[in-house]
């Protein structure tokens, strides 16, 4: 690897790092990166698979005062995200590479659509469903709706695990759509289901596929993906909801035009 090729994937594990805290598609820097470098494309998604996870811990870390009173909620959601996060890992290795590049566009999109009207659906959702049970998994943190969250993050998890690009959008959207909450603390959440979805599916990768990590590469993303989520953090915290808001749908935006024109 020459010193030039590693100054390029070390600052664009940065990016990655910081745009993954704030909202996700940290993928799109540093993937296209690593093919225009002339990795394999397998090779480049696993390794960067492996080399962002420190960077979503950072960032989880980084947003740690909002997920106080959440943990019930990681404790009930984060298995869905590991077995979605496996079966991802899994298909990687065993599809083509084109499997999913028609149906990403369209959950990306809808997504963003989730995004834009989360306000007005919390709205609706925070007074609905005053039902004892409504009111037994208020008490616990999720609202009626919580096998639709479930199924959906067990989806984003089989997303994230395949390929990843975006599956903050996706996660932000969904959480945002269900819960009853703020953006900050939905983000917050985000932020440690990505870690669950990135760490277990890079398990699985060094675990059924030595062969295709670039511990080289790995390691440069995971060093700049830390400082970047760190860093990612402290910027998205201060952010006002309507500004965190409209960075999630540009980004949004920004990665269905990337896939689809790629």
């Amino acid at each position: 690897m020459h010193g030039l090729d590693a100054l390029a994937i070390f600052a664009a594990g940065i990016a990655a790092g910081a745009i993954n805290a704030v909202v996700g598609s940290g993928t799109l820097i540093t993937f296209p990166t690593l093919i225009a470098l002339g990795y394999p494309p397998v090779t480049a998604n696993v390794s960067n698979n492996i080399g962002l996870v420190p960077g979503t811990v950072a960032g989880a870390w980084g947003y740690r005062r909002e997920l106080a009173g959440q943990r019930r909620r990681i404790r009930l959601l984060a298995p869905m995200s590991t077995v979605g996060s496996i079966a991802g890992a899994l298909l990687l290795l065993a599809l083509p590479a084109r499997a999913f590049e028609a149906v990403v566009p369209v959950l990306i999109g809808l997504a963003v659509i989730l995004v834009v009207i989360q306000p007005a659906l919390s709205r609706r959702v925070a007074h609905a469903d005053h039902d004892e049970q409504g009111d037994e998994m208020r008490r616990i943190g999720l609202l009626p709706t919580a096998g639709v969250l479930a199924v959906g993050v067990l989806l984003a998890g089989v997303y994230g695990g395949y390929f990843g690009a975006a599956q903050g959008v996706l996660l932000i959207g969904l959480l945002g759509a269900v819960l009853g909450d703020t953006l900050q603390r939905v983000n917050a959440l985000k932020n440690v289901l990505s870690s669950v979805v990135n760490g277990v599916a890079a398990v699985t990768f060094v675990v059924a596929a030595p062969d295709q990590v670039n511990w080289a590469v790995a390691g440069l993303i995971a060093v700049g993906s830390s400082v970047g989520g760190l860093t990612g953090a402290w910027v998205g915290r201060r952010l006002p909801a309507p500004a965190l808001r409209g960075v999630i749908v540009a980004v949004g935006a920004l990665a269905i035009y990337r896939l689809v024109t790629s």
